[in-house]
C-alpha cells in the first residue's frame, strides 16, 4: 500500500532530522541508497534510514546494536523497537520514525552508540556518553 501524502511530508521531515543528528557525529557521512540512506563512519555502516523497505509501510532506523540491547528495547517497547530483515540476527536494532511521536534522544542515543562502536578509538572518544 503507496504511503500517503502527510506521510511523505513526514518522511521528509523526519529524514532531515536524523541528517541533522548524524552530521553532529564526527566524520559521519549520509549517502543515497535508493529510497534508504546509508549512514557511514569512514567506510563502516553504523545505520540506515529506510522508507517503507520492500513495502513494509514503515520509516525507519535500522543501526548497529548488540543482541542484549535489541531484545531489551523490542521487548521494553515493541511498537517503536524491532527487529529487521536481514541484519537483526547480528543484534542490529530498528527504530519506527513514522509513529505519532519520535523519541529523538532514543535515536541519538542508538546513533552514537552505534557510532562509538564502529569508529576508530580517537574518534569515538570525541562523542561523550
Amino acid at each position: 500500500m503507496p504511503l500517503s501524502a502527510s506521510q511523505l511530508a513526514s518522511a521528509a521531515s523526519r529524514r532531515t532530522q536524523l541528517i541533522r543528528i548524524c552530521g553532529s557525529l564526527p566524520e559521519c557521512t549520509v549517502e543515497p541508497a535508493g529510497e534508504h540512506l546509508a549512514i557511514r563512519i569512514r567506510k563502516k555502516t553504523l545505520a540506515y534510514y529506510q522508507f517503507d523497505h520492500h513495502g513494509d509501510g514503515m520509516i525507519s532506523l535500522v543501526c548497529k546494536s548488540t543482541l542484549s540491547e535489541q531484545r531489551r528495547l523490542v521487548r521494553t517497547d515493541p511498537e517503536t523497537f524491532f527487529v529487521p530483515d536481514y541484519v537483526g540476527s547480528k543484534g542490529w536494532l530498528g527504530i519506527r520514525l513514522d509513529l505519532a511521536e519520535v523519541d529523538w534522544p532514543e535515536v541519538t542515543d542508538s546513533l552514537r552508540h552505534a557510532y562509538q562502536d564502529l569508529a576508530p578509538r580517537k574518534l569515538a572518544a570525541l562523542i561523550e556518553d
